[in-house]
């Protein structure tokens, strides 16, 4: 059993969506430019997964879930799961950097960067263990 596959069986997860049609939606938000200045809050940076629809509080300012529920909680590890915003906590390349950490240090074009591989290769797997492969 994996470490994502262990995270899987042990999370609390009552998102209900498919997690590979969320990702590859979040992976067209990214490629079409969907983290530009928000039109919601023009005055600040947008934040990953936050302000896209992957989010499951995207449209719920008013009455949100825990964070808990999400499915992007199978790819936070479980040091990060307590902290205010688990998906900043999912490592997103070999080195094991986060949201949280690449937003201290580098520009937003390098985080840009780091979704965009961390989604393919996720998707990727997702497909070729739905494959049988």
């Amino acid at each position: 059993m994996t470490s994502l596959e262990a995270t899987m069986a042990t999370s609390n997860i009552m998102d209900d969506r498919n997690v590979l049609e969320v990702l590859k939606a979040e992976l067209n938000f990214l490629e079409k430019g969907g983290y530009g200045k928000s039109p919601r809050e023009p005055h600040r940076a947008s934040l990953i997964f936050e302000d896209s629809p992957s989010c499951m509080n995207y449209d719920r300012p008013d009455k949100p879930e825990p964070c808990e529920h999400c499915l992007l909680m199978q790819f936070v590890p479980k040091e990060g799961r307590e902290e205010k915003i688990p998906c900043r906590h999912i490592p997103l390349n070999t080195k094991g950097e986060t949201l949280d950490q690449l937003y201290r240090y580098a520009e937003f074009f390098e985080v840009e960067d780091s979704l965009r591989q961390w989604l393919r290769a996720t998707i990727a797997r997702l497909e070729n263990k739905a494959a049988g492969k």
